[in-house]
């Protein structure tokens, strides 16, 4: 049996793409962003194997949902997907949340209601857990739970929320009505093998009645791992060709780790983080005029580096790459070579950050196409994620199955 997918704000794709990765046919994908949808368009009209099937809508997730047939869903929709955006919460933006016409939290939650998905995936920055907002972070998690029990007219958000929270914790609530079984988890994208120090909250829900235990899936990578591989082994030079001269200098408590290891005799049980370095392998350095062997890989001009602006070094995972241009706060869309020179990354270097394939275009200029790429999800991420949902959702339908065959007393049918 296939799992159906829905994606809300699927920006360029990379969540959306993870998803299908995992094993989910698309029923629809919704944008807003014209580049976006012009991006997701040239992969299709190209035929690129993960997109070309993919039934896009170019509008508002609030219009869509109106004119959206849910009766073909066929009465199942496996998952709904998404990362609303993250501009209310984001640590660069204005900070107002719910006061913010940006926030579509609300309808994250009306859509889902509306669609009754086995179980959803809802993505959004690092930010949402700030002390500032907790309350509200809390209120956007118990509507999500208790996406039936809706907002009244004229009532507060703080009404609402007081109203969830009674509501949650009354006995008289039963197993009636639609509610799901939340799992909220903050995550660091290089810990499973992206090579981009990316933090973001993912909130994983399953519908109760599906009675699925689930949890985030297991770490797999590690900076003790690389600092293994770098400065125990030296495996990460030799593979790399890196002579020791043009080798960084190790720092302060990177030495003391490194000496940790050193010690314990023993190399760690994860894999290594996933550098820079690791990710542009096979890629030459860029230049002013695009070369035909990788789209996208194009040199811009004008970087240089002042304090707190300083880039990603080459041998560690990138910083967050940033949906800015050039003066975004860190430098994040740029790197810093081992001779402390800088330049920007090209477009194909830094969907290489974001694991989107080589092959998957990304439409607009530099500064437009950079905007898409950090407003993404890791690719790889989002499969992790969801294959881990498709695992449970499976395992829900074995579990079901098994009941069927069983006759009132118990015995197979």
């Amino acid at each position: 049996m296939s799992l159906s997918s829905i994606e809300l704000f699927a920006g360029a794709g990379g969540l959306a793409m993870g998803v299908a990765l995992a094993g989910f046919r698309s029923r629809a994908i919704v944008e807003w962003d014209r580049w976006a949808c012009d991006t997701v368009r040239q992969n299709q009209e190209r035929g690129h194997p993960l997109v070309k099937d993919w039934p896009l809508f170019e509008g508002d997730v609030r219009h869509w949902i109106r004119d959206f047939d849910a009766g073909s869903l066929e009465g199942r929709l496996d998952l709904i997907a998404g990362g609303p955006p993250c501009q209310p919460f984001s640590m660069g933006g204005k900070h107002q949340a719910f006061n913010d016409a940006r926030d579509m939290f609300p309808a994250t939650v009306d859509i889902i209601r509306r669609l009754k998905p086995r179980a959803f995936i809802v993505e959004n920055v690092k930010g949402l857990t700030r002390a500032a907002f907790h309350n509200y972070f809390q209120y956007i998690q118990l509507q999500l739970e208790f996406p039936e029990l809706q907002r009244k007219p004229d009532e507060s958000w703080a009404d609402h929320h007081k109203r969830l929270q009674a509501f949650k914790t009354s006995k008289r609530r039963g197993g009636t009505g639609l509610s799901y079984q939340l799992v909220t988890t903050l995550v660091n994208a290089a810990n499973y093998g992206v090579p981009q120090k990316r933090e973001r909250v993912f909130i994983v829900g399953f519908r109760r009645d599906l009675d699925v235990r689930w949890s985030f899936p297991h770490e797999t990578h590690s900076l003790d791992a690389l600092l293994h591989d770098q400065w125990v082994s030296g495996e990460y030079w030799e593979r790399h060709g890196v002579a020791a001269k043009h080798r960084p200098e190790l720092s302060k408590p990177h030495a003391a780790v490194a000496a940790r290891l050193r010690g314990l005799g023993l190399p760690p049980t994860r894999l290594p983080w996933l550098s820079v370095r690791d990710a542009l392998r096979g890629l030459a350095e860029p230049r002013e005029t695009e070369g035909t062997s990788f789209f996208n890989h194009r040199l811009q001009l004008g970087a240089r580096s002042y304090p707190g602006h300083t880039g990603s070094p080459l041998d560690l995972p990138a910083k967050t790459l940033k949906a800015g241009d050039h003066g975004v706060p860190g430098g994040e869309n740029m790197m810093v070579r081992t001779d402390g020179s800088v330049r920007y990354f090209s477009i194909r270097e830094s969907a290489r950050l974001q694991t989107f394939p080589d092959g998957y275009l990304l439409h607009g200029s530099w500064s437009e196409a950079m905007r898409q790429l950090g407003n993404a999800v890791p690719v790889l991420l989002g499969q992790v994620v969801a294959a881990s949902v498709a695992t449970h959702l499976l395992e829900a339908d074995q579990r079901q199955m098994a009941l069927c065959s069983l006759d009132l007393t118990g015995q197979p049918a």
